[in-house]
């Protein structure tokens, strides 16, 4: 049992809770009026005849009173928060319009105070915010499957690959993907799409032999429209940077090329494909020349809970070797927020479906997180 003195000491702290409320819900009504903006539950609330008012006690002298409108056919439901007192009382007119007055939509939850039950308002999303809010985090994360998005963002993506070498040797790659986008013109965009890979590797160039360092870089730059229907597409050049630091971790070879990106969205669907061609045209001449195809074909569904469920192919063919390296990667990722931040986790396999000799094989492992820079 709470003391008399505890239970007033609660009332008041409630009662500050409240005009503290009352403030914040004025200050957001003077704004969207200012901006002409209405929703559909404030239309519903500027027809009391339309749905119920009830005063519900919050702590002396102040007093909660709730205006509910019934949903109806294309209507939400719709409850507003609303305070009366000796200093602001609420009052109708005589057509039973209430006159100045300050509400938000709200979640009403019950709470206990002493022995006693107690409603009180909470402030909520409206019912069209909450569903604005996941469409943008889903369209956040359907640019995730774009490679030409308008949209800086930064991918760490790790693999783990297996039956390297003579069969025992393995690899760990991190790739970092920073994409940037620069705007030309109103209707033209530059992307930049940078991978380095990082790499640490055991038993591949023999027995108890291991490298770490850098691979080398696949730099693209991608000229694409800022708005493009029915299809997005980019066009531009892909370089290639001898940036390995061991020489059993990349070509040694400067390369250039063309590249090209084609997709469709609709719905929550992406479906596209990336591709490139790199040729050497300087470096060491004691090593191998890059005469190389890169096919990527994406399929992907995003859900309205920005859930990615995909499929793709990262596909290598080398010309000068006659092979393919062909690994199927099925994954799922989920677009979150921590604070104003957008962040995206994913993971899946990488399975081989064909390598060359020595290269990995059976199935591996693919985990991606993203951070994301959306325009404000």
């Amino acid at each position: 049992m709470r003391s008399a003195a505890s239970s007033r000491a609660i009332n008041t702290t409630n009662a500050a809770m409240l005009i503290v409320l009352f403030a914040i819900c004025s200050f957001a009504q003077e704004a969207s009026q200012q901006s002409k903006a209405t929703t559909l539950c404030e239309r519903n609330f500027s027809d009391p005849s339309s749905g119920t008012l009830d005063e519900r006690p919050i702590s002396e002298p102040v007093r909660a009173k709730v205006f509910s409108v019934a949903p109806s056919r294309g209507k939400p439901k719709c409850n507003f928060f609303l305070v009366s007192s000796s200093v602001m009382p609420l009052d109708k007119d005589k057509s039973g319009r209430v006159r100045n007055w300050k509400a938000v939509n709200f979640e009403l939850s019950r709470v206990t105070t002493g022995s006693s039950s107690t409603t009180r308002t909470v402030p909520g999303k409206s019912a069209q915010a909450v569903q604005d809010s996941a469409s943008e985090t889903q369209e956040l994360a359907k640019k995730l499957n774009n490679p030409v998005a308008s949209l800086i963002s930064l991918p760490l993506q790790s693999n783990f690959d297996f039956g390297m070498g003579t069969g025992s040797g393995w690899r760990y790659t991190l790739n970092v993907q920073p994409v940037i986008p620069i705007a030309l013109s109103p209707k033209w965009n530059l992307i930049s799409r940078t991978i380095l890979p990082i790499i640490h590797q055991g038993n591949v160039t023999g027995p108890n032999t291991s490298q770490s360092g850098l691979g080398d870089t696949v730099q693209s730059f991608f000229l694409s429209p800022n708005k493009s229907e029915p299809f997005i597409w980019a066009v531009g050049p892909v370089v290639l940077l001898p940036t390995a630091t061991d020489a059993s971790l990349g070509a040694q070879k400067w390369g250039l090329g063309p590249t090209a990106a084609l997709l469709k969205q609709s719905g929550g669907w992406t479906v596209g494909i990336l591709a490139n061609h790199i040729w050497s045209v300087a470096g060491k001449a004691n090593r191998a020349d890059v005469n190389a195809t890169f096919v990527q074909p994406v399929l992907s569904y995003t859900t309205k809970q920005a859930w990615t469920y995909a499929i793709n192919t990262e596909s290598t063919y080398d010309w000068n070797a006659r092979s393919w390296s062909i690994p199927i990667n099925p994954t799922i990722s989920k677009l979150v927020r921590f604070g104003k931040q957008p962040m995206s986790f994913g993971g899946g396999l990488k399975c081989w479906a064909t390598t060359p000799t020595g290269g990995p094989e059976g199935c591996g492992l693919r985990i991606t997180v993203t951070a994301l820079f959306p325009k404000k």
